[in-house]
């Protein structure tokens, strides 16, 4: 990994210098426009609309409307700005892990100590451990002033941005004014749902359908040429007709929804219990057939015993 940001936590007169690296990165398969007739790729230019010329990057400034004025910004003047010149990650306070609202994560970092800095590094992490604590911190990364969480995982610290407050919406939804009756059968069906759904959350379980299948018809393309039929690639699956707007009773569903969780689960039960029949089974007749397998053995002790030959290893084929 490469280090995107350099500088240092601090927290009253503690400093300690750290590098900042990506913590999660992009799966998805890169794709990008072409002309459908002869696979011409298709780019866009940065055009200005005065002179009509491809403007270079390195020309490229920000602007701010203001009615009927512009204001132009280039990067010196954005360098400018004391919070961009800033290199600190400065902690505003400590705050209990449980205070964090999810929905306002962003982006995620790890935190590399510097070679000069691992104790006070260290001691930071111990310490946010042993109070369960969460840093809130302020910095600047690329032109913008950013709020983050300084949590530890495992034993790294990890800087999490934050959105701003009045970057959440309110989930104002005149349906959830509504109070409807929930009665005490439907509550114990839905918990009982609930419970045969029960699992730990195992992130590794868990994968990309779509960008899987993506990769499967990109190398079907590749290995048959331009043009590959995507239902001999996949396999045809009919996907079945959708209704109008049939309303479900959310009794009938629940009930009807534990009964098959109970159903499948009594199944395998049924499957294992008459497995281990069958083994017992397998083990009484054997040690029945024992006896007569000593008394074999005893009658034809004085006979030459003859030695099978070792049985030849089959070659492996090359992968």
């Amino acid at each position: 990994m490469r280090a995107i940001w350099t500088g240092a936590i601090t927290f009253g007169l503690v400093n300690v210098p750290v590098k900042v690296y990506s913590a999660t990165e992009d799966h998805d398969v890169p794709l990008h426009q072409v002309h459908d007739e002869d696979g011409g790729r298709i780019r866009y230019q940065r055009r200005c609309e005065i002179d009509g010329k491809v403007i270079p990057y390195e020309h490229i400034a920000k602007a701010y409307e203001y009615g009927e004025r512009t204001v132009i910004l280039t990067p010196e003047d954005l360098a400018s700005l004391p919070s961009e010149r800033s290199r600190e990650i400065d902690v505003v306070e400590f705050v209990p892990n449980d205070q964090l609202d999810p929905l306002m994560f962003d982006r995620s970092y790890y935190l590399e100590p510097d070679s000069k800095s691992l104790k006070a590094y260290a001691l930071l992490r111990k310490t946010l451990e042993d109070e369960e604590r969460t840093a809130i911190v302020e910095f600047a990364l690329r032109q913008k002033t950013r709020l983050a969480a300084l949590r530890v995982r495992g034993n790294v610290l990890v800087l999490q941005t934050l959105l701003w407050h009045d970057e959440i919406r309110e989930a104002d939804f005149p349906s959830l004014d509504q109070t409807p009756r929930i009665s005490d059968r439907e509550l114990q069906l839905s918990s009982a749902l609930m419970e045969s759904f029960a699992g730990d959350f195992e992130p590794e379980k868990f994968s990309d359908e779509y960008q899987e299948e993506l990769r499967k018809l990109i190398d079907a393309k590749l290995e048959e040429g331009d043009s590959v039929d995507t239902a001999a690639t996949f396999g045809e699956e009919e996907e079945a007709k959708k209704g109008g707007g049939e309303v479900i009773d959310l009794m009938e569903a629940l009930q009807r929804s534990v009964e098959r969780s109970r159903s499948s689960k009594s199944s395998s039960s049924s499957k294992t219990s008459s497995s281990k029949s069958s083994s017992s089974k397998s083990a009484s007749n054997a040690s029945e057939k024992k006896p007569a397998a000593r008394k074999t053995s005893s009658t034809s002790s004085s006979s030459t015993t003859t030695r099978k030959a070792p049985a030849k290893k089959s070659a492996k084929k090359p992968a």
